[in-house]
């Protein structure tokens, strides 16, 4: 999906004497009810879930990788090497993945606060908290933090020397710091934008 998608920004105020306020105003509800979801739907949540399912997928090529080297054999140097290439192949291009999403998050922030911002009204600012999407990011977000914060410290805890490998260590701590920055980033992004919404209600937009 590309920014072309997006619904364009505010007319210039040197233009507003010149459209339809009518008009405008219908397309400002449209667009914030637009962007709101596009910021923080459902959809978005899943997508930044999918990206921490390919950084685990990634990461689990790479704790292969460390298991194989431990064995201190050739044919396992082998296998870890290509462990490792994959994991590189995936983590990669995820990282790719996330930097082009976060890029796209800014550009639907702007927009939002933009349209929230051109010729205010307090009727249309109240919808801007979207409580029940907050709710939902801010709690689905705690469970995936606290799942990535009991991974890592629970596989540290229960490690034992000699049955447990340093390879197994690595792979369940780093899982768990996946699931824990996924939970960090869905919370501050549902704390910042409810922020910012309860602002803009009481400015008037």
């Amino acid at each position: 999906m590309t920014s072309r998608d997006l619904p364009p920004p505010p007319p210039p105020a040197h233009l507003r004497a010149w459209t339809d306020e009518d008009v405008v105003r219908a397309d400002r509800a449209r667009f914030l009810a637009d962007l709101g979801r596009r910021s923080l739907g459902l959809g978005r949540l899943l997508l930044l879930w999918a990206v921490a399912a390919v950084f685990a997928l990634g990461w689990s090529f790479v704790g292969m990788a460390l298991t194989a080297i431990e064995e201190h054999d050739p044919l396992s140097y082998l296998f870890g090497l290509i462990f490792a290439v994959l994991g590189a192949g995936v983590l990669i291009p995820a990282g790719f993945w996330f930097a082009r999403g976060a890029k796209r998050d800014r550009q639907v922030r702007r927009l939002l606060h933009a349209w929230a911002e051109y010729d205010p009204d307090p009727s249309s600012a109240a919808g801007l908290r979207a409580p029940g999407r907050s709710l939902t990011w801010l709690l689905a977000s705690f469970a995936v933090g606290a799942l990535g914060l009991w991974v890592t410290f629970g596989s540290a805890a229960s490690a034992r020397p000699g049955h447990t490998t340093y390879g197994e260590v690595t792979y369940y701590i780093g899982l768990g710091m996946i699931l824990w920055i996924t939970g960090l980033l869905g919370l501050a992004k549902a704390g910042a934008h409810y922020r910012w919404a309860l602002r803009a209600v009481r400015t008037g937009g």
